[in-house]
């Protein structure tokens, strides 16, 4: 593996940097102004557009893939990418490389037909349209996939889909059209040949957005909602791959998705660390700077050093990903998404303490940071289910022969 950046990748990092210094952090206030001003907690600020056109002229647009768009980075390439934009929370939308878009623009690349690329994947390409994924369910433990109970029911040349889900993340926002809706379509099947994925318009009757949830006591400006489907109906041409293929898609969906969680989780964690320094330097306690204070010098060099190790163990599975596909890196991704979410809590956390009252306040960007991060220790699979995984695996190693 190859520690030194490529030429092109230190290319795209300037030409980002500079883009989030002039454009994502000054409006990062702007955002939030013209969200409060538009009464509609999901959204979206006409500053965002402003930056997506920006982006675009940048040629900053779509790089999260090497298959889409006219980039061609590979996941070594990006990987320092999403960290400089994970720094902000409306970084990544900007340029069109946010969640849960990606994955889903993934998936249709992979397993869509032309005519569903057609209608689905090129406007998501172009930023005219968001997505959500529906996958997890209130009644089930949604960590074991073969759990889920919603319904795909063949009838004629349609699909009936009955069911609820949650956590659905963007269902909640008005540019969002289509949803990605997981199911069982045939429980007599073994376990994981049971589930199938439908593509479902959101305004077809019988789909409704329940609620938005709130994630530790605010409504995320994102949205995560809970849907109902009640005898939801759409053309059989609406499958995704063949039926029984639910399960596969899935996995090939989340892995590259957890790798670009993590990426953002760095850039996340590098901001706090950024703002903690800045800010112990700024306070006087006691008859010095903070910045003076033992336990908070050790703050920041326990800091640095869980930063850095996650950095590598993110470029390590990034490489495995390029070198021997999604499927070969699962126990790479298994282990970044275990690491850089509690990584990037935890950093965030040592951030909030020196900030003090400020640190919980919105006038710093702390508290949302930190509240995304812990929630990312659960979604997309608890920290738990890849911890097995990785257990199995290594127990495999050492198993007495049979």
């Amino acid at each position: 593996m190859e520690f030194t950046y490529s030429d092109r990748c230190e290319d795209y990092r300037g030409r980002l940097t500079a883009f989030m210094d002039e454009w994502v952090y000054p409006n990062e206030s702007v955002y939030d102004e013209q969200l409060r001003a538009g009464g509609n907690p999901h959204g979206q600020p006409p500053v965002m557009e402003d930056m997506k056109a920006e982006a675009r002229t940048r040629g900053l647009w779509n790089m999260f893939h090497p298959d889409l768009g006219d980039h061609r980075l590979s996941n070594v390439d990006y990987a320092p990418l999403a960290e400089i934009l994970g720094r902000s929370v409306i970084g990544p939308e900007a340029c069109n490389c946010n969640a849960p878009d990606t994955g889903n623009m993934e998936t249709l690349h992979l397993f869509a037909t032309p005519e569903q690329k057609e209608q689905w994947l090129d406007p998501l390409l172009e930023g005219e349209i968001r997505s959500c994924f529906a996958m997890t369910e209130p009644a089930v433990a949604s960590s074991d996939a073969n759990n889920i109970e919603t319904s795909i029911r063949g009838d004629g040349d349609d699909y009936v889909i009955n069911g609820r889900k949650w956590w659905i993340t963007a269902a909640g926002r008005p540019e969002t059209k289509l949803a990605i809706v997981m199911g069982k379509s045939d429980p007599d099947a073994p376990p994981h040949r049971q589930q199938s994925m439908v593509l479902v318009p959101m305004d077809t009757p019988g789909l409704t957005v329940v609620r938005s949830l709130p994630v530790f006591g605010r409504l995320d400006q994102e949205s995560h909602c809970e849907l109902l489907f009640d005898e939801v109906r759409v053309p059989k041409t609406n499958l995704l791959a063949q039926e029984g293929d639910g399960f596969v898609i899935a996995q090939a969906r989340l892995g590259g998705g957890r790798i670009h969680h993590a990426m953002r989780s760095i850039g996340a964690a590098e901001r706090a660390l950024e703002l903690m320094c800045q800010r112990v330097h700024s306070r006087v306690a006691f008859g010095k700077p903070l910045a003076e204070q033992g336990v908070i010098q050790e703050w920041i060099a326990e800091s640095r050093v869980e930063i850095d190790q996650a950095r590598l163990l993110t470029l390590q599975a990034a490489w495995r990903i390029d070198t021997a596909g999604t499927k070969g890196a699962r126990i790479d991704i298994a282990m970044i998404k275990v690491v850089a979410p509690r990584m990037a809590a935890g950093v965030i956390d040592r951030a909030i303490q020196a900030f003090g009252g400020a640190g919980v306040s919105d006038d710093f960007v702390l508290a949302q940071m930190y509240a995304w991060q812990r929630a990312m220790r659960i979604f997309d699979g608890p920290d738990e289910v890849h911890k097995r995984t990785v257990a199995q695996r290594e127990l495999r190693k050492w198993s007495p022969a049979t």
